[in-house]
């Protein structure tokens, strides 16, 4: 934890990564997250915080986690293979301008990289969250490493981040 609250180069890369989603959301287009397992329910809570509140009340800004919709998760997942079932909803619900932010401990979840591939290929901007040394999602427009290799405190960094993502966006777009 200590490299990731002395480490200027990831409070810089946290900083860009805001000033993409609130750019986005300023102009109507919304936030996409997806993860799996515990990055699942880091999805979830960050999409919640951003159609909720972080700091203060404030309106609602646009965010959905990719996560929640079991019927599409399992009808996508019986038809087209669980390495789709992000990758697909992106297509569907995605456009031109949104974010859509793939988070991966390991960095190599195939339906995370598809998914960044559909969103790359959408036009979304893409963000990635994930350990360290996951040269597989370096492709992202910006890619946020946790300074760890363990998955306990990759996760740790990545709500920490993320909260941070969010405030710095809520700040931003709703001024107190």
């Amino acid at each position: 934890m200590a490299a990731f609250r002395d480490g200027t180069a990831l409070r810089e890369r946290l900083s860009a990564m805001a000033a993409r989603v609130a750019e986005a959301l300023q102009d109507g287009r919304k936030l996409l997250v997806a993860g799996n397992g515990g990055s699942a329910a880091d999805a979830q809570h960050i999409a919640g915080e951003f159609t909720s509140r972080l700091m203060y009340d404030r309106r609602p800004l646009a965010a959905l986690a990719l996560t929640t919709d079991t019927s599409g998760l399992t009808a996508i997942g019986n038809d087209y293979g669980f390495q789709e079932v992000f990758a697909r909803q992106i297509r569907g619900l995605g456009r031109p301008g949104d974010v859509f932010l793939g988070i991966s401990t390991s960095g190599r979840s195939p339906n995370i990289l598809r998914a960044l591939d559909a969103a790359r290929e959408g036009g979304l901007v893409t963000l990635g969250f994930c350990g360290a040394s996951a040269a597989d999602m370096a492709g992202c427009d910006l890619l946020f490493e946790a300074p760890s290799a363990w998955t306990p405190v990759i996760q740790q960094v990545h709500i920490t981040a993320a909260h941070i993502l969010c405030a710095l966006v809520e700040r931003t777009l709703c001024p107190r």
